[in-house]
């Protein structure tokens, strides 16, 4: 019994001694990397918080990532997540491009960039990588298609009328208008009406709309998570009174996806010439797609893409849309020359046509230099499954690395004077051309 007994404490005592030691380890080589001459570092480290108490909220983690670059000419960003471990940041082309080149896949371990949307869009594109990201990314290449692309224009129209009316009724009102959240029903309106044709007034019935009220508490919780590692456990995030409202709502989403995708599902079983002799959307290409084996998405795949898209289309488009508007009221000249040349185009005329899209070059080019100067997506994450060399700094395994679109485009030794406001940059005309 003795000799047992010693046995069982002498293994125990090994295990825990080579634990302690290969934690150690860990922690010497993220010691290493924060302290490289390589990256910035985001302030004073705290003990318990790291960095976190210093990029709440996240605006303040792209106003630091800036000032380092600026400050000191490095291309790489490096801060705490509490006193867990560090997280890089690439914010230079010679260093984007090694990220991005690299086969890395998505940070959406616990912890990552992409974990606290899971319960909610699923392994669809914007989260898979892989095999399933190129197979289901190739069977979803249809929808993009311009024959499928060309009839959603009339609904643009359509959509964007309201969005005017709308506009002009609070704008006579004599009071502040919020944009965005206007862009935003009119943009997730356009992505109902043209992914899954379904018409629900969304941009009468405002945030009073079940789905669109969901979408934004889904939206604000997700993000606010990442910055809360004690909720990062599932356990004690779906104990929470954020995690309880969380899964209530994406319950609701989900309920909402699923009853449309099988209405179409048995609309098409009881009549499959129904896809031949209308408007093809998003979700008819979901619900036909085959790939060589002749096998299709599973339900649960339909429903993460469904979700993806109507989340991702909408969001970032009505972010791009309200920094352009914000930058033609911000550039008088230059929305001066955007507005002659949609007049040009148009004429007399309200309605837009397809081949009418092609003309608007100086709008196009605004477009793209607004979403330089305010990216619609300021990050993407990756996580290293192998050492990778970033400009010198050798990155062990399990690392999360960011590319930091914003940051990348604020960089004076690539844009010149990247917040100069005048529309249209000179190092935008030379990537359009």
């Amino acid at each position: 019994m003795e000799l047992s007994l010693m046995v069982f404490c002498t293994l125990l005592f090994g295990i825990l001694s080579w634990k302690m030691n290969s934690l150690v380890q860990k922690y010497k080589t993220y010691i290493a990397l924060y302290t490289s001459d390589k990256v910035i570092r985001f302030g004073k480290f705290h003990p318990l918080w790291g960095h976190i108490h210093l990029l709440v909220p996240l605006i303040k983690f792209q106003e630091l990532a800036v000032k380092g670059m600026r400050e000191t000419g490095k291309k790489i960003t490096c801060y705490w997540l509490a006193f867990l471990y560090p997280i890089l940041g690439v914010c230079h082309p010679d260093t984007v491009k090694i990220v991005l080149k690299s086969s890395e896949p998505k940070n959406k371990q616990k912890g990552g960039g992409y974990f606290t949307l899971l319960p909610w869009l699923g392994d669809g594109l914007l989260i898979s990588d892989g095999k399933k990201w190129e197979r289901n990314r190739r069977l979803l290449t249809p929808a993009f298609h311009f024959d499928v692309l060309k009839p959603y224009v009339p609904i643009y129209n359509k959509v964007f009328d309201i969005f005017l009316d709308k506009l002009d009724e609070a704008s006579n009102s004599g009071q502040s208008i919020e944009i965005y959240h206007r862009v935003g029903l009119a943009t997730l309106d356009t992505l109902l009406r043209c992914a899954l044709s379904y018409e629900d007034n969304v941009q009468e019935q405002g945030s009073k709309n079940p789905y669109v009220n969901a979408v934004r508490i889904l939206t604000n919780i997700s993000l606010k998570r990442i910055m809360e590692p004690w909720l990062h456990p599932d356990i004690l995030f779906k104990m929470s009174p954020s995690g309880r409202k969380y899964f209530k709502h994406a319950k609701y989403v989900h309920d909402f996806d699923e009853r449309i995708i099988q209405e179409r599902k048995q609309a098409l079983a009881a009549d499959p010439s129904l896809i031949t002799r209308r408007r093809r959307d998003f979700l008819d290409i979901l619900l036909t797609a085959r790939d060589e084996n002749g096998t299709g998405l599973t339900d649960r795949e339909i429903r993460d893409e469904v979700d993806t898209f109507l989340f991702e289309g909408h969001d970032t488009t009505a972010s791009s849309l309200s920094w352009a508007i914000y930058s033609l009221s911000k550039n008088p000249e230059e929305q001066q020359k955007v507005y002659e040349e949609v007049t040009k185009v148009l004429g007399n005329r309200t309605q837009v046509e397809w081949s009418e899209i092609k003309e608007f070059t100086r709008l196009t080019l605004f477009l793209k230099e607004s979403m330089r100067m305010f990216s619609p997506v300021p990050s993407v994450g990756r996580i290293t499954t192998k050492e990778l060399d970033l400009d010198g700094l050798k990155v062990p395994a399990n690392i999360e690395i960011y590319v930091l679109i914003h940051a990348l485009n604020k960089r004076e030794d690539i844009w010149g004077d990247p917040e100069t406001q005048t529309g249209i940059t000179q190092a935008t005309y030379m990537y359009i051309e």
